[in-house]
C-alpha cells in the first residue's frame, strides 16, 4: 500500500494544471442563423457533423426555456482511421467538439479546442501531423461560419 500512495501522488503532480485553451469568437448575428452558418461551414469543408447535443431542446422538453445552446461533434471517416493508426487511446478524443451559445444579446459564441491541442497529451507524431490538418480545418470551419452568419438574408 506504501508503494500506491506516492506513485498517486506523482500522478496527480504530473497532470497538466489547467485545461487547453478555447478558441472564441463571437458572431454577429442572431444565434439560430449562427448554428445554421456553422452547419453548412462543416458540410462546406468536407467533414462530417458526427453528433449534435442541443440544450436548447432538452430544456424545453422540460418545460425550461433556457438560451441557445448546443455542442456539435466534428470529424470524418479518413481521419478516424489515421487517428486509430497512430493512437487507438486517441479515439476517445474523436469527434471533436464545437460549442455554440447564444449570448445575452442574442448574438452567438463559437468555442472549440484546437486538435492540436486535443491530441498533444499522446506525444504520437503521425497523431500530430493529422491534428495541424485539422487545426486548419476548424479555422475554417469557424471562419466561414462568421462569413456566412454576416451575410444578409436573402
Amino acid at each position: 500500500m506504501r508503494l500506491i500512495l506516492p506513485m498517486f501522488a506523482f500522478l496527480l503532480l504530473a497532470a497538466p494544471a489547467s485545461a487547453a485553451e478555447k478558441v472564441r469568437v463571437q458572431t454577429r448575428a442572431p444565434f439560430e442563423k449562427s448554428t445554421a452558418a456553422l452547419v453548412d461551414a462543416i458540410q462546406k469543408n468536407k467533414m462530417g457533423l458526427v453528433t449534435r447535443a442541443n440544450a436548447q431542446a432538452g430544456a424545453a422538453s422540460r418545460g425550461v426555456k433556457i438560451r441557445g445552446n448546443q455542442v456539435i461533434g466534428v470529424f470524418r471517416p479518413d481521419f478516424a482511421v489515421r487517428m486509430l493508426k497512430a493512437s487507438v487511446d486517441a479515439g476517445f478524443e474523436a469527434p471533436i467538439r464545437i460549442y455554440i451559445y447564444e449570448n445575452e444579446d442574442g448574438t452567438a459564441t463559437i468555442a472549440y479546442v484546437k486538435p492540436s491541442d486535443v491530441f498533444a497529451p499522446y506525444a504520437k507524431p503521425d497523431l500530430d501531423k493529422m491534428a495541424k490538418e485539422l487545426d486548419a480545418i476548424f479555422a475554417r470551419i469557424v471562419q466561414d461560419a462568421l462569413a456566412a452568419a454576416r451575410k444578409p438574408a436573402p
